[in-house]
């Protein structure tokens, strides 16, 4: 009896953490937001770039602030003791951490979520995708990009609804399939 108790309430938990990620990033998708990938200074930890800009990665991070989970914090931590396992060398010549933007950037979020969350498998069977799962797309031109999957539905009823900015602020789209998808994870939803 007390096992079943135990099992409801952390099935309670999941579903109310999922519901307050999902709610948090279709939340953003009323407000304007102009794209802005630029570096900013921002502060740490709990930093933010002006809430007039974001990015895809801002609405993650926007979102799971909700749930009093700070992936600029979180993400620092592990690349300062973990730096060789991060992409921040190769890819944007960095030889140390930067709270300003290490957050921001797509490859890095991926090396986190794969190193603490649930990295899933990639298909192109959209029950396999569940309501506040992150998936990451390459877009054309070699773009990284990252959305949270909602548990709206397409016109049609046979695909989640994706919140996500990929350059016109934060949008609920059906676009599921629409790039090349590069992830799919889960955190902090378990």
């Amino acid at each position: 009896m007390l096992i079943a108790l135990a099992a409801n309430k952390v099935s309670a938990d999941v579903t109310t953490k999922t519901h307050v990620l999902i709610d948090a990033a279709i939340t953003q998708t009323n407000d304007f937001v102009t794209y802005n990938g630029a570096y900013f200074k921002i502060a740490y930890p709990m930093g933010d770039i002006p809430a007039k800009y974001g990015v895809c990665t801002d609405v993650v991070i926007r979102a799971y602030r909700k749930l009093g989970i700070d992936l600029q914090q979180l993400v620092h931590e592990d690349m300062r003791g973990n730096f060789s396992l991060y992409p921040a060398k190769r890819n944007w010549g960095q030889t140390k951490t930067d709270t300003n933007i290490d957050h921001r950037r797509v490859p890095n979020l991926q090396t986190f979520f794969t190193r603490h969350g649930k990295k899933l498998i990639t298909s192109s069977n959209p029950e396999d995708y569940q309501a506040g799962d992150l998936v990451t797309w390459i877009l054309p031109g070699n773009l990284p990009h990252i959305g949270v999957v909602t548990d709206k539905l397409s016109t049609d009823g046979q695909r989640p609804l994706i919140v996500h900015n990929i350059g016109a602020g934060p949008k609920l789209e059906d676009m599921l399939f629409n790039y090349p998808i590069s992830g799919h994870y889960r955190y902090g939803l378990f």
